[in-house]
């Protein structure tokens, strides 16, 4: 991918008939901030990015004074085809060319060392006495490979699970670092002799049983909404000699949300060297919204404060995929508290509903498209809340999908197969236009982490 380490070189950019334009009103704007310089090569093709790396190699020609060669992002085959006609250096540009800027900034900010973290993952399987010992496995593998560190056993209330050995026996069997959630101390005791290593939870109620459990436990207070009982379990694992980490209980939005996160604030004051965990399924799972953007923000206030766990369910549907948003949210939290920098313009897999920034041709760019395109097939952009379909043909535009087709089949032959191409097409642009996202054609929309490439018709 193209970087900000292009000053003082000369670039050539290989693109096709239809690019051409844009692209050099782009390079013309961006390349004097970046400093550098550039060429363009104009390929016998329409569209560059549908073109392969062998195909280029045989039609390229390089002039003088080139330094690097960039191609289409979308370019398919191998960037080493492009050895047998140059020693240069050979890189793949952005997909789109609007998205030049963002990676020509004059001033590269250095990443080295992202992906880093220190926040650790305890992912909860809900209710497990009720599901069969291959749905549990079959939950963790799921749960540990989007990034869980703890598989935590959710026992139900009241105890009694007799299977509970065997459920920890067969996750340690997989590798998987376990812990059991339950204040049930039999129930407890069988679950930590399989092979678990941590306790959720410890209270006043059964304290006294955490020195014969051997592991870690996670200390809750008796009533949240006052902290009661929890420096009498502090002071009662510590004469025993029991490690531990604090959770004092983060409640729901409306039933004491800003409450409980100033206690994570005051515990941290009580006990600066403590180890501390939050429970975040209180507020993702019980708010009528999307769990993204939660996470995010509750991962930040934990590596702010010093919270170096977090227990995370992922039962009801909105809520689903909280384990992996905690991991890309723990990368980026880290990094920006660590350099003392805000969390923008760090990654994108979190930007999920919209897309960071709109490209949009213009109304100028569109008609020059339309001026310059000499076949039928039909191109589609959605831009200024409209869709517009344009080819030799037509330029045709509106705000509804049903009405452009029908514009579009009243002035040119389409048959079955492309009129469910594009079909599919125009539901993708609409979804881009209601939600405020790109809509590049043969694309999938970006979704972040969530996004599932799609293959091109076309191709």
């Amino acid at each position: 991918m193209v970087s900000g380490d292009a000053a003082g070189v000369t670039l050539l950019f290989v693109t096709g008939r239809l690019a051409e334009p844009a692209l050099r009103r782009m390079l013309e704007e961006i390349a004097p901030r970046a400093g550098f310089s550039f060429k363009v090569a104009v390929l016998p093709i329409s569209v560059a990015a549908l073109a392969t790396t062998k195909w280029i190699a045989s039609h390229l020609t390089i002039p003088e004074g080139i330094d690097r060669i960039i191609l289409p992002g979308l370019c398919r085959g191998e960037l080493e085809e492009l050895k047998v006609i140059t020693t240069l250096p050979v890189e793949r540009g952005p997909n789109d060319l609007r998205e030049l800027p963002d990676h020509f900034r004059t001033v590269p900010m250095t990443r080295a060392d992202y992906g880093s973290y220190d926040l650790e993952i305890v992912a909860e399987i809900n209710h497990a006495p009720q599901l069969t010992r291959d749905g549990i496995i079959r939950q963790a593998r799921a749960l540990w490979a989007d990034g869980a560190d703890v598989i935590d056993v959710g026992c139900d209330p009241g105890g009694g699970w007799l299977q509970v050995a065997d459920a920890v026996r067969a996750l340690c069997d997989e590798q998987m670092r376990v812990s059991i959630d339950s204040f049930d101390p039999d129930e407890v005791k069988r679950a930590v002799n399989a092979g678990a290593k941590l306790v959720l939870s410890v209270n006043t109620s059964n304290v006294e049983r955490a020195a014969d459990w051997g592991v870690e436990v996670v200390v809750v207070p008796d009533d949240p909404a006052t902290l009661a009982g929890l420096d009498f379990c502090v002071e009662r694992l510590q004469r025993d000699g029991v490690r531990y980490r604090l959770d004092p209980i983060l409640e729901p939005i409306g039933l004491g949300f800003a409450s409980s996160l100033a206690r994570y604030w005051e515990v941290r004051r009580r006990y600066p060297e403590a180890a501390m965990m939050m429970g975040v399924g209180n507020v993702t799972e019980l708010t009528d919204v999307d769990s993204l953007g939660v996470n995010v923000v509750l991962a930040g206030f934990c590596q702010e404060a010093g919270i170096r766990s977090v227990l995370t369910t992922q039962v009801i549907n909105w809520a689903r995929t909280s384990v992996k948003e905690l991991d890309l949210a723990r990368r980026l939290m880290h990094y920006a508290i660590t350099h003392r920098i805000p969390p923008k313009r760090l990654t994108t897999a979190l930007v999920a509903l919209r897309d960071v920034k709109l490209h949009e041709h213009g109304p100028d760019g569109l008609a020059e498209l339309a001026r310059q395109v000499k076949d039928r097939n039909f191109r589609l952009f959605a831009e200024d809340g409209r869709l517009h379909a344009i080819n030799s043909e037509m330029h045709v535009a509106s705000e509804d999908p049903f009405d452009l087709f029908d514009a579009m089949a009243s002035r040119s032959s389409i048959d079955p197969s492309h009129a469910f191409y594009l079909g599919y097409e125009l539901a993708k642009a609409v979804t881009a236009l209601t939600l405020g996202k790109n809509y590049t054609q043969d694309q999938a929309l970006d979704w972040g982490f969530l996004t599932r490439p799609e293959q091109s018709h076309r191709r």
